[in-house]
């Protein structure tokens, strides 16, 4: 199964140099339609109006965290098997923890180059 570089994946990060980031280094990777929410009750919107293939969220934002939004995901119905990948400039164990009791899919410290991002997606989308 190869991953479909046009669906559509949605950054989460309430700093705006950081989706920046992330975009250019999907962009670099392939994928053509990279969406950005500044908070995850944004990207929840978002996710509820639209169909994604990807979440990429950033842990420690206001007013609900990356922890708060993959909950909400896994607790709703059509969006609990979406994959989600959270990406903290802290790698804790118990966040770690914390992140895999969620249901998280997989986990990206930061700094991180376009070369770790496409390994982590691959793991949880397959290869590409």
């Amino acid at each position: 199964m190869s991953v479909d570089m046009n669906m559509n994946v949605l950054i989460v990060d309430d700093y705006k140099t950081m989706l920046r980031i992330i975009e250019n280094l999907l962009k670099q990777l392939g994928f053509k339609n990279v969406h950005q929410a500044t908070d995850g009750g944004m990207a929840l919107r978002m996710l509820r109006e639209q169909a994604f293939g990807l979440v990429i969220s950033d842990w420690n934002m206001q007013p609900m965290t990356g922890l708060q939004l993959l909950k909400e995901v896994r607790t709703d119905d059509r969006l609990k098997s979406m994959p989600f990948i959270m990406v903290t400039a802290e790698s804790k164990t118990e966040n770690v923890v914390a992140a895999k009791e969620a249901g998280v899919n997989n986990y990206i410290v930061k700094p991180f180059n376009a070369e770790t991002l496409k390994q982590k997606i691959a793991s949880v989308l397959g290869a590409f």
